[in-house]
């Protein structure tokens, strides 16, 4: 027997991160489910809302997403009019995503939808921004490694 004995998972950092996960797509369902969004496809249109025009590569980095996971969610973003995908003219190599018309309509109907998490987490907006914070510590360090 050792003398580290593994510990049950709920005892475990990493399965408390990994069921909070679930949880947290969970929670977003319900108010991603009338906008026909998932909460891979909102992220993505979060990050375009905050910047459009981003090249693929440019949103895989602030998503920490490779492009094999990127391109069919982009495909299918871009098959419900929500963004167009095009090459860039000065870099042929690199492809623009830009919000639609009705991509950035999307952004209105969606406004609501931090502040409903938010309630459901039960957090006050100081505790999620601590644990926000924390959390992309967490992340940035284990990136490092």
């Amino acid at each position: 027997m050792s003398d580290h004995p593994i510990p049950p998972p709920p005892q475990m950092l990493c399965f408390a991160l990994y069921s909070a996960g679930h949880a947290m797509q969970a929670a977003y369902k319900p108010l991603l489910d009338p906008l026909g969004l998932t909460y891979p496809q909102y992220l993505v249109l979060a990050a375009l809302w905050d910047r459009d025009g981003q090249t693929v590569g440019q949103l895989g980095a602030t998503l920490f997403l490779e492009s094999n996971t990127l391109t069919p969610l982009l495909k299918r973003l871009e098959q419900a009019g929500w963004i167009s995908r095009g090459r860039d003219k000065a870099d042929e190599r690199q492809v623009r995503l830009h919000l639609t018309d009705a991509g950035r309509a999307l952004q209105d109907k969606a406004a609501p939808v931090p502040l409903c998490f938010l309630e459901n987490t039960g957090l006050s907006a100081d505790q999620a921004t601590d644990l926000r914070d924390v959390l992309a510590i967490l992340r940035d360090r284990l990136r490092r490694r």
